[in-house]
């Protein structure tokens, strides 16, 4: 549907967007920039600095201290900013935000979203089977080490930070033989030749919430709610809803082994979720089709068949690992 004409609003804002600087956040945050002025708003974007941007050179899985396990790391200062009303409205990843938000904001808009799948990259390997034995993938996410070591126990995961175009040139450098992206990020930075194949999410289930934006407000900011309306995607909410709702149930952030991927089919929605012991030594599933009850209730449902599985031993494990201050989900 193309954007009404700016002269067509009769309550046009002027909206102020708290971004991350990386070249992704900002691709996002123009994107909803540029659809905002499309629907006659005025629009600036200020980038703010955040903790998981200063701590680049400390792995994922031992960050802590003040960031909830992780929870945070990457929307800490947007969110302290959008409290002291320097910004209207911040855009976020969704995957980055935290299951539960402080009672002051709300999510205002959840978009389309779009490929939630991981890409495998290579340079010499066409799929991650093609791989040669003892291969080194280059992934910093606790749930893909683990969910990778379950299908081929001889891969060697490696630390791996850096925004996408550093992780691609680290690459062609030849410093890994691998390594995984959101199928999103390539999407929306125009990378995606760089992409061999998208893994199923029955392989390597996705983070909840990947591939989708959240546009985060004050809760009661009416009206910047109301200017934001119109950009929410009712069947992505949904999906991504039951998703982090089966996250937060499960106790886990952004730095667990949990994959959970919702989406819509012809006879309700269709939801697959994963936990994985940090080695790979075993996999935890569940798939549930054409589930028509609330978004909440279905999360909840998914998280309860986990643990009845046993889930929460495999949970408990890397909150241990994490505790002794060791390498977590090192192989």
């Amino acid at each position: 549907m193309p954007a009404p004409h700016a002269n067509s609003n009769p309550n046009p804002c002027s909206l102020r967007i708290g971004s991350r600087g990386s070249q992704l956040a900002l691709w996002q945050a123009n994107h909803i920039a540029d659809r905002l002025r499309g629907a006659g708003h005025e629009v600036t974007i200020e980038i703010i600095r955040t903790l998981g941007d200063a701590m680049q050179h400390v792995p994922f899985a031992q960050v802590g201290d003040g960031t909830r396990d992780g929870k945070g790391m990457f929307t800490k200062e947007i969110e302290e900013a959008l409290f002291d009303r320097r910004i209207d409205l911040a855009v976020h990843s969704l995957k980055d935000l935290p299951t539960e938000l402080a009672e002051p904001f709300a999510i205002a808009a959840i978009p389309e979203r779009v490929d939630p799948r991981d890409a495998f990259v290579s340079v010499k390997h066409a799929s991650f089977e093609a791989l040669p034995h003892g291969a080194r993938i280059g992934t910093s996410s606790l749930r893909r080490q683990a969910q990778l070591r379950a299908q081929r126990p001889d891969v060697e995961c490696l630390e791996f930070r850096g925004n996408v175009d550093t992780r691609l040139r680290k690459l062609a450098e030849g410093k890994v033989d691998a390594i995984i992206l959101a199928s999103a990020g390539l999407e929306r930075l125009g990378l995606t030749q760089h992409r061999r194949e998208c893994f199923s999410p029955l392989i390597l289930c996705p983070a909840a919430g990947q591939g989708a934006l959240a546009i985060e407000v004050r809760a009661s900011d009416a009206r910047t709610l109301a200017a934001l309306e119109s950009l929410n995607h009712e069947p992505t909410r949904y999906a991504v809803t039951a998703e982090r709702a089966a996250l937060a149930a499960l106790g886990g952030g952004c730095q667990v082994p949990i994959g959970i991927h919702c989406f819509a089919g012809d006879e309700g929605y269709s939801i697959v979720a994963a936990v994985a012991a940090t080695d790979g030594s075993e996999v935890l599933r569940v798939a549930m089709d054409r589930q028509k009850a609330d978004a909440q209730t279905l999360g909840q449902k998914v998280a309860a068949k986990l643990l009845a599985q046993g889930a929460q031993r495999l949970l408990s494990a890397v909150a241990a690992e994490r505790e002794a201050g060791g390498p977590v989900g090192a192989p």
